[in-house]
């Protein structure tokens, strides 16, 4: 698990996001929401190890993470940046197998265990369709598929994901959340989840953590956080909370 432990950025003395505390679990889908600017980005980073906590710490399985070496703690958490990087003239099961990375670094040879791991990811994706063609020709909603398969095949046990819905129209986003949502029950994986859309996070995370102005505003359950006041406190508008048509989970509208 995570540990957050008054754990605080800033960049030349300017806060960006105040002391945090919170545990993350895994077997959990966590949702970071706010409005742009609130620090879901940092928090995440932070986890992940791509930025330096100003002060404060924060703990994987009881140990610090300056304690964890690179490799080593990719074995564990995988992380999946906002901005994606270029997969120019890689077929989806090359960059899939890139997954494989902190098991044998770039130059190794890949053993039956990764070709076994690769094909896994690939099959719970359901990105057969698409192992054999140009990532770069894939739309939207298949490319961030395989990015997934590529964090499964990486065999760790939790995943940071900032914004992976940023381009991608609704039909896509709610078949990616599913995804996500499916393999975090199945496999026992924690996600941590940055999101815009409330009514996507309440639909499918199990907590949301709320952040306003870099500071932790408010946590729950998606029933506890799916309140007039409480969104109306985050977003700065009036929003209305009703039950969906389903009857299963609440949704926000603004007024």
């Amino acid at each position: 698990m995570f540990e957050v432990k008054g754990a605080t950025f800033a960049i030349d003395g300017k806060p960006l996001l105040q002391p945090i505390e919170h545990t993350f679990h895994q077997g959990k889908v966590y949702g970071l929401i706010g409005h742009n600017g609130s620090g879901k980005s940092t928090l995440i980073k932070l986890l992940a190890q791509q930025q330096p906590i100003s002060q404060g710490n924060i703990h994987f399985d009881h140990r610090p993470l300056d304690d964890w070496g690179n490799r080593e703690f990719a074995r564990q958490v995988a992380y999946l940046p906002q901005h994606l990087p270029g997969a120019e003239n890689l077929t989806g099961r090359e960059l899939v197998a890139f997954g494989r990375y902190p098991w044998h670094g770039l130059l190794g040879r890949h053993t039956v265990k990764d070709k076994e791991a690769i094909e896994r990811a690939i099959a719970l994706t359901h990105t057969e369709a698409f192992a054999d063609r140009l990532v770069d020709t894939l739309s939207g909603g298949e490319r961030q598929r395989v990015w997934l398969a590529m964090l499964l095949a990486q065999g760790s046990r939790f995943l940071l994901l900032d914004e992976p819905l940023a381009a991608l129209d609704i039909a896509h986003q709610m078949e990616v959340l599913a995804l996500i949502r499916k393999l975090c029950d199945e496999l026992d994986l924690g996600v941590i989840i940055v999101l815009h859309d409330i009514n996507m996070a309440s639909r499918y995370c199990d907590e949301l953590m709320a952040l306003h102005s870099g500071r932790l505003l408010a946590h729950g359950a998606p029933r506890e956080m799916m309140r007039d006041t409480t969104l109306e406190a985050i977003y700065g508008l009036p929003m209305q909370v009703m039950t969906h048509p389903n009857g299963q989970h609440a949704i926000a509208v603004a007024q």
